[in-house]
């Protein structure tokens, strides 16, 4: 199912992730998944504000136990899915992401009613491309977050779910500090924004654009 203008009742929409999803060191109004909301409302759909099963520091098992400990249910209109920066920032291996990810992934499936137009899985940003990683192999980090997309972009694609790549943009953040909050890791409002339209214009396309 593919959302569009003319999806008029209030959709309920639940952000599952981590800290990039609660919005670490921003206002939660500035985080990307209530700038969405913004968003699709000025395209004629209104969205729920965003029930959010996140915390910073999550790795997928603890989103899972997350979840389980907050029970939400649905059907929701909208299940994003932003995980994995903390399994790979404490080195823990691709295959064990790979099938917590899965099970995170049928999990957001089941709670739409298994609407697969419904599921908006996000890219896990880069880390390594922001001042809070100097000294650090910068290199090793991109080459290692590419590896955990890959896992998220194909485990997408299989279950015929939305994948936004926000990866890319998140690399400017060591160009442009303005992408960034004081803590120079954490995007900024003005970042989230950028993601957030990725995520609106996949999941609620503009037909006049």
């Amino acid at each position: 199912m593919v959302m569009d203008s003319k999806t008029r009742l209030p959709i309920r929409f639940l952000a599952l992730g981590d800290s990039y999803t609660i919005g670490e060191a921003v206002e939660p109004e500035e985080s990307w998944p209530h700038q969405l909301v913004g968003m699709a409302g000025a395209r004629g759909i209104t969205i729920d504000p965003p029930v959010v099963i996140a915390k910073t520091g999550w790795t997928t098992n603890e989103l899972l136990d997350g979840i389980r400990l907050a029970s939400p249910e649905g059907p929701y209109g909208l299940v994003s899915l932003l995980i994995g920066v903390n399994n790979l920032y404490r080195g823990w291996s691709l295959e064990h992401f790979r099938t917590e990810f899965r099970v995170l992934l049928q999990k957001a499936l089941q709670l739409t009613g298994n609407t697969s137009g419904a599921v908006a899985v996000i890219s896990i940003p880069d880390w390594g491309a922001t001042p809070f990683a100097e000294g650090k192999d910068r290199a090793q980090i991109s080459r290692v977050t590419d590896e955990f997309n890959d896992v998220c972009r194909n485990e997408a694609l299989s279950e015929g779910v939305h994948f936004i790549d926000v990866t890319g943009i998140s690399r400017m953040g060591i160009a442009d500090e303005a992408l960034l909050t004081t803590d120079r890791l954490h995007p900024s409002a003005a970042m989230y924004s950028r993601w957030a339209r990725l995520v609106c214009n996949s999941v609620f396309p503009d037909k006049k654009r």
